[in-house]
């Protein structure tokens, strides 16, 4: 029974993490100010017919803090990727020079900055709230093996644990969260 308590924690703080990593990712697709290739991915390409992501048909970089460089990896490639990026309605403007799309980022107006900083708060509580089903999940289960003959101060020993591993991974979304806004707010 000892096993399976153990068990029940490390998938429960795998489950946990797992809602952290997800949060990071979307905290790397709201920019804060300055170019990143994070910004473009979710962008899919018509690649000879087929919808295809646009890091597999360029290279994307960022020459300066302000600008971003998709290269494709052939040139009849140059009109669909600049097609995609403007349709993907991101506010970015991409230009063509017949080599490589450029795309100046421009700089954040105080509005869209607190529009931002709404948009992490949204991602921050998605998280918490993932982080809190695995919680309540868990909990349930434990339940259920009290039920079942483990011992109850076992049980309710591993509830305090799934409890504590809660507010370590809540503590580290409102961490990237704090992050992210002074990041945004940056001028």
């Amino acid at each position: 029974m000892e096993v399976e308590v153990k068990k029940l924690l490390d998938e429960t703080s795998i489950h946990m993490e797992m809602a952290i990593a997800h949060l990071e990712s979307e905290l790397l697709k709201i920019r804060a100010g300055k170019a990143s290739p994070a910004m473009l991915e979710g962008i899919h390409v018509d690649y000879y017919g087929t919808n295809t992501p646009l890091h597999q048909v360029a290279n994307i970089s960022t020459p300066d803090a302000r600008t971003l460089m998709v290269q494709p990896w052939e040139k009849s490639m140059i009109h669909p990727i600049e097609k995609a990026i403007t349709n993907a309605n991101l506010g970015l403007n991409p230009q063509n020079d017949g080599v490589v799309v450029r795309i100046t980022v421009p700089p954040l107006t105080e509005e869209r900055r607190k529009e931002l900083v709404k948009k992490t708060k949204a991602e921050g509580e998605h998280a918490k709230v993932t982080i809190r089903n695995a919680r309540r999940d868990t909990m349930e289960l434990f339940k259920g093996l009290i039920k079942q003959g483990l011992p109850e101060d076992i049980g309710k020993d591993a509830e305090n644990k799934v409890q504590l591993i809660t507010n370590n991974f809540i503590a580290k979304v409102d961490k990237h969260l704090a992050t992210k806004e002074t990041e945004i707010m940056t001028v």
